[in-house]
């Protein structure tokens, strides 16, 4: 075994870029407020301009239709909510629909009440039911306000990639408002708001190689917005006060720009994924390999090994010096049953592991992640023979 440690979990939260790491100590040495009007003042403001044009355009829009904010959670709770305007015009919004394996942040309904969220099936692989959502929508009551639909782009479990643009054709037949959670897709799959279909994007700073405690809400124009969920001093044109995160959002910066190039990857990690999925298969014939029939993200694989509780396996690696998730890291490092798996009708009891590689892996991190499987594989079999034995 190799000596150090191997981290195998991209998906919970990417390592730091070194461009965005720079970025943030030139941001340090600042020290005007950006909404301050002096020399230092416009050097920060400055910086917020450059980074907001560089996530712009790894979604496309225009830099105006940016809002940047704490994270991921926050950019949903801003936008998942019954009141938005148009112009000085009150739009209500009277029903959310999310997939059943969405995030937490999304499953919650921001600042929906519970009985206003509806929370649609998915098939055996995870992906939205279109015939459930046409149906949801076909029996929206229009005349108490707008439907939104919440979808993510590529599941943070299993790495399975929605339909959001057939999801968003059927949203706009009915005049709904689709929000899309990109979180896992930036950097990993094409990034167009207008392709997607999308009146909002959800992102996050750090699942990119940017700092934590960051990320925006990306709006497809400045006109029908969702009401502020932080109101104070008019800071991101009165969509979210609060003074800017200056140095945090340097590193989100440039680590945009690093995403709009990452698709080089995505083939090379690809292969990598591919080996290190047909090394389990060698080693283990019964595993278990969640969403592999439906196109997933290059870098995700999401497995299960019958008898071998997901939590348990995940220590074992740890042990064995390799970072890996059971399921989501959204819980505070609490380890329960996955929802995804529950609505994708597997054994949610179980759980999976999730591996979720990085630009920086290699052919030989992957031999030294099945050696690591291969060991615990082996303790597993041997318990497995001793129970049928007794």
């Amino acid at each position: 075994m190799a000596k150090g440690r191997l981290y195998f979990d991209h998906n919970a939260t990417a390592p730091l870029l070194a461009a965005a790491k720079s970025a943030m100590c030139d941001a340090m040495d600042l020290p005007g407020n950006p909404s301050s009007v002096h020399a230092e003042g416009r050097k920060a403001r400055a910086m917020i301009g450059k980074a907001r044009e560089a996530v712009a355009r790894l979604c496309d829009v225009p830099p105006a239709q940016v809002i940047f904010c704490s994270g991921a959670t926050e950019a949903a709770n801003h936008v998942l909510t019954p009141d938005f305007r148009m112009g000085r015009s009150p739009v209500r919004v009277s029903r959310l629909y999310v997939s059943a394996v969405e995030h937490p942040a999304i499953l919650s309904g921001g600042r929906f009440a519970q009985d206003q969220v509806t929370v649609l099936p998915v098939d055996a692989e995870g992906r939205l039911d279109l015939k459930a959502l046409q149906e949801a929508l076909a029996g929206h009551d229009q005349t108490s306000g707008q439907a939104m639909l919440a979808l993510q782009l590529a599941n943070n479990e299993t790495g399975v990639i929605q339909p959001v643009r057939q999801a968003a054709e059927l949203v706009k037949a009915h005049h709904g408002l689709m929000v899309v959670d990109a979180v896992q897709g930036a950097g990993r799959l094409a990034l167009s708001l207008a392709d997607l279909g999308a009146d909002f994007l959800i992102l996050s700073g750090h699942k990119i190689g940017g700092p934590k405690g960051i990320g925006a809400l990306v709006c497809a124009g400045e006109i029908l917005m969702p009401a502020p969920l932080l109101r104070g001093g008019g800071q991101e044109k009165g969509h979210r006060g609060g003074t800017e995160n200056l140095i945090c959002i340097a590193g989100f910066g440039a680590a945009a720009n690093a995403a709009r190039e990452a698709h080089d990857n995505v083939g090379r990690i690809a292969a990598l994924r591919d080996r290190l999925e047909a090394g389990l298969r060698e080693l283990a014939p019964d595993v278990i390999l969640h969403g592999e029939a439906v196109d997933r993200l290059a870098n995700t694989s999401f497995f299960s090994l019958p008898g071998l509780k997901a939590e348990t396996a995940q220590i074992a690696f740890d042990m064995e010096g390799v970072a890996v998730s059971a399921g989501a890291a959204c819980s505070s490092g609490k380890i329960g049953l996955s929802h995804v798996l529950a609505a994708m009708g597997a054994d949610a009891d179980l759980g999976a592991i999730r591996i979720s590689l990085g630009p920086e892996h290699t052919e030989n991190d992957v031999e030294w992640f099945l050696e690591a499987f291969k060991a615990i594989n082996t303790r597993r079999l041997v318990r497995k023979g001793a129970a049928e034995a007794a």
